[in-house]
């Protein structure tokens, strides 16, 4: 198993980048944040994960281990294949998809393309479990209503940085449905 690559970013693209170590050029599909990381310097490391299927073999590259953490429990879920666990790990930080996980946001993973209503829904049940084993803390109740109140501008056309910048504006003390109309009435 290839669990990190350190050497120098020789050519790059918007999905991926080819690393060369010892005079080896690796590709590697790589996390927005592992792309963003091989920009700023001469010399990348990257940690990895090398997907094996009978036909194929990839190479996926993240940031740092926590990036890759969440992929191998994305591969986890029925109906996530490595492309889909890409994408919901390059859409997010970490931080933010566990918290995502922890309150049942599914509308943060519907945002993602290749995911349906049902895949966020299974990606929400099967990781907040193993989340909950690994200790993440799972936010106060008032995060729920955050949600509450985001899926509500999202289903009037907001998409969720709109959602979440609107609310930002909003006084968090109030119910969801308060909170909606507030930012309704901000824009």
């Amino acid at each position: 198993m290839i669990a990190r690559l350190t050497g120098r970013p020789v050519a790059r693209d918007e999905q991926a980048l080819v690393v060369e170590v010892s005079g080896v050029g690796y590709l590697v599909s790589a996390t927005k944040s592992a792309l963003r990381k091989s920009r700023k310097a001469d010399e990348v490391s990257l940690e990895t994960y090398l997907h094996v299927r009978e036909d194929t073999m990839q190479l996926y590259g993240f940031a740092d281990a926590e990036e890759r953490e969440l992929f191998e429990h994305l591969l986890s879920v029925s109906g996530v294949g490595p492309k889909v666990a890409l994408a919901i790990v390059s859409g997010s930080t970490p931080a933010e998809l566990r918290q995502a996980i922890a309150v049942e946001d599914t509308a943060r993973f519907q945002a993602i393309p290749g995911i349906g209503k049902k895949t966020a829904q299974r990606v929400v049940l099967e990781l907040k479990e193993k989340l909950d084993a690994d200790g993440v803390q799972v936010p106060a109740p008032a995060a729920k209503e955050d949600v509450l109140a985001r899926e509500a501008l999202i289903e009037l056309g907001y998409s969720i940085a709109e959602a979440d910048r609107a609310l930002s504006e909003t006084d968090s003390d109030l119910p969801p449905e308060e909170r909606v109309r507030q930012a309704l009435q901000a824009a």
